[in-house]
This record gives C-alpha cells, sequence and structure tokens, in this order.
C-alpha cells in the first residue's frame, strides 16, 4: 500500500509537470505575432535539447526534418555525418532554418581520441553544414548553432557578457574553432546565432540527471571548494531560447544562454537537497575529482564562469524558470 501510494504520487506529480509544459508550449504559436508555418531543419534532434526541441516546434504546426548519421527512415530525414558532410546538399533547399544542435558527449574522461571526436564532431561538422546550406539557390534565413559557456574558460567571479574575451584551455580553444566554423553561412549572409549554453537542466540527461542518483541516496555534496560558479538554464528555457533566436532577427553572433541568476557549486548543492529533501553533507574533495575524471574535472567541475545573458535581455527574452530552485522544482517535479 505504502508503494503505491509512492507511486501515485511521483505520477501525479509527472502529469501535473507536463501538463505545464503542453501549455506553456501551446500558447507559444500566439507569441510569434502572426508568423506563418515555417521549415526547419534539426541535428542532434534525438539529444536531450534536439528532442525536447522537435517536439515543441511540432506542437507549434512547424514541419520538422531531421538530420540523421544512420540510414534515413522517412521523408523527414537527411543522411550526413560531421566529417563527410551531407550526402545530398541539394535535399537542404527549401528550409527556412536550421538548427545545428549535434556533438560528442563531452561528460566522460578525457583521453586524446575523446578530445578528437569531441573537436571533430563540433568544428568539422558545424563547417560542413555551413558550407552546405551556403551553395544552395534557396539558402535558409537562419542557422542558431548550439556553443556553450565554456568558451569564458576559468574566470573566478567575473560578469561575462558576449563581448567577454575567450578564456583559456580545451574547451575555451573548441568553442572559438565551432563558433568560426559558421562562417560559411556568415558570408553567404545566412543570420548565424552562436548559443553559448550554460548547464541545460533536466532529469532526462546531462549533468543533472547523473547527479540525482547519489543525491536521492544522500551521497551529495558540494565539488571542490563550493565557491565555483555555475551558470545554468532549465531544459524549457533552452527551447525558448532557441525559438526566440530563430524568430528574433536583431539577433545574430555569440548569444549567452543561461539565466541571470547563476549560482555557486554550493548553493547549487544546497538547493538540489533541499528540492529532493536529502541531506548534502558528502563533499567530493577537488583531488578525488581530479582523480576519477582527468582533465575533465578541472573544465567542467571546478572551473567558474559567471555568465551574464545580456543580448537575450536586451531582446526581449523572459526566462521561464530564472531562478535555481524554482527550475529545479520545475523539471523533477517538486
Amino acid at each position: 500500500m505504502l508503494g503505491s501510494r509512492l507511486v501515485e504520487r511521483e505520477l501525479v506529480r509527472e502529469f501535473e509537470t507536463r501538463d505545464r509544459v503542453a501549455e506553456r508550449d501551446l500558447a507559444a504559436p500566439a507569441e510569434t505575432n502572426g508568423v506563418t508555418s515555417m521549415k526547419f531543419l534539426v541535428s542532434g534532434s534525438r539529444g536531450l535539447v534536439g528532442s525536447s526541441l522537435v517536439k515543441f516546434l511540432a506542437t507549434g504546426g512547424h514541419p520538422v526534418s531531421r538530420l540523421v548519421r544512420v540510414e534515413p527512415r522517412g521523408k523527414d530525414e537527411i543522411r550526413w555525418s560531421p566529417s563527410e558532410g551531407v550526402a545530398d546538399p541539394k535535399a537542404l533547399e527549401g528550409f527556412d532554418a536550421v538548427v545545428h544542435l549535434a556533438g560528442e558527449s563531452i561528460a566522460s574522461r578525457w583521453s586524446a581520441a575523446k578530445k578528437a571526436r569531441i573537436r571533430s564532431s563540433r568544428v568539422d561538422g558545424t563547417k560542413r553544414i555551413a558550407e552546405a546550406i551556403s551553395t544552395l539557390d534557396r539558402p535558409p534565413k537562419t542557422l542558431v548553432v548550439a556553443s556553450a559557456v565554456g568558451f569564458y574558460g576559468d574566470r573566478g567571479d567575473e560578469a561575462l557578457t558576449e563581448a567577454s574575451a575567450r578564456g583559456e584551455g580545451f574547451l575555451a580553444d573548441v568553442c572559438r574553432d565551432w563558433e568560426a566554423a559558421a562562417d560559411p553561412a556568415r558570408k553567404k549572409g545566412i543570420r548565424v546565432v552562436n548559443l553559448r549554453f550554460g548547464v541545460v537542466l533536466s532529469p532526462a540527461g546531462g549533468a543533472l540527471r547523473q547527479m540525482l542518483l547519489p543525491f536521492r541516496l544522500g551521497a551529495g555534496g558540494r565539488v571542490g571548494s563550493g565557491r565555483q560558479v555555475m551558470s545554468y538554464l532549465s531544459i524549457d528555457d533552452a527551447v525558448g531560447v532557441i525559438h526566440h533566436a530563430l524568430r528574433t532577427e536583431s539577433l545574430s553572433g555569440p548569444v549567452n544562454a543561461a539565466t541571470p541568476n547563476p549560482v555557486t557549486n554550493a548553493e547549487f548543492t544546497k538547493t538540489l537537497g533541499r528540492v529532493l529533501g536529502r541531506p548534502t553533507i558528502l563533499p567530493l574533495p577537488a583531488f578525488a575529482a581530479r582523480l576519477v575524471f582527468g582533465e575533465m574535472a578541472d573544465a567542467l567541475l571546478l572551473s567558474s564562469a559567471r555568465v551574464v545573458p545580456e543580448k537575450l535581455a536586451r531582446s526581449g527574452y523572459e526566462f521561464r524558470h530564472p531562478d535555481l530552485e524554482g527550475a529545479l522544482r520545475h523539471v523533477l517535479g517538486r
């Protein structure tokens, strides 16, 4: 009986969360000021952000096709690879916008081979897509390309806007070349938006999913000193920012995609524990993080980036979940 009640409570939370998301997504087309249906092409469409984006766009009545790296299973799929490009570039004719989200996961220990895959999947993949659409007779008007706040490197408590200089390290170098790889599209006159994403919060994947089990077991805690600043956004805002970039012609170039309220790792830890109703008293020392994760620990877990979404603010984007606790309670149905 106790188990049934717990399951019922979790199901109610899940459906209430889905209801709120669906209500917001259905309302979004009404916010586009009469914009007619548009044709979108999305890479990385089965990833964490891409899968949510495709559902969101389809909910708004927009035809969506996918760039896939396997044999196409329908007319809405077009084959490509980061190394070889699009099998049939002419298949890209007629799209109003392209959203490029594909890339090798960075959330594992980095070997030389892993770093090469991370770089190639982003830099080579973006270049191939930008080159392909730049040759079209009817190219898309907009290309939105994912980037990351890793562009800024480890910057302590410095406020980082889109005008801030690039940082140092492997991820900063990859992000620089990743964004530059879209230049063929820019030269063609296509509006290019490079979205520098912070940590995307979703229990379906990414960093939050990996944290949930230890935190639910009461084994969560700060990483290192806990003073490093985390820039984040909910999965709903990740999709919302992409949608905003697609329909806001004044946006171009790098755009910080993170809420205006970043937190320290210690604050994140305490808030997640409070939302889950669990203690957070078991820290992960910096030396242990480096022992387990190697170079990735310094680049992702121990680095600090206080990112300011200046361009989004100026262009009128309103975050659905601007504060951490609200974002966590929403995505976790709490």
